[in-house]
């Protein structure tokens, strides 16, 4: 039986391994158990952050709401509730965007609130 040399499975798999790591700074970047090292953290955090993005703009669409809102001499909660009473199911996210883009538009959906509570 033969033997078998695994310098290109090796090779390539050191490859994929560098070929990610680019532009990591130092021996990072060029050594390949650095790399690997620097890869496997930065995947830890990718995989966790893509959760917490998630509740970051939750929050960022709260503030707008919530400055939005005090325009009109309501709180976030007070309007949160108003558009619960009201019947309008709009989500965070696209009340948000109205307030931002469309302050004219918003200011009726403040009228409609303010009108259930």
């Amino acid at each position: 039986m033969e033997r078998v040399k695994r310098g290109v499975t090796t090779h390539a798999r050191h490859k994929k391994i560098l070929k990610l790591s680019k532009g990591y700074v130092g021996r990072s970047s060029t050594n390949y158990r650095i790399a690997m090292e620097r890869l496997e953290k930065a995947l830890r955090y990718a995989y966790r952050d893509r959760r917490v993005k998630k509740r970051e703009f939750r929050g960022l669409w709260i503030q707008r709401i919530n400055a939005a809102v005090r325009e009109h001499g309501l709180t976030y909660s007070r309007f949160i509730a108003g558009l619960k009473k009201s019947g309008i199911e709009m989500d965070r996210k696209v009340l948000s965007a109205i307030a931002f883009d469309d302050p004219a538009a918003f200011a009726e959906i403040v009228k409609k609130v303010q009108a259930a509570l």
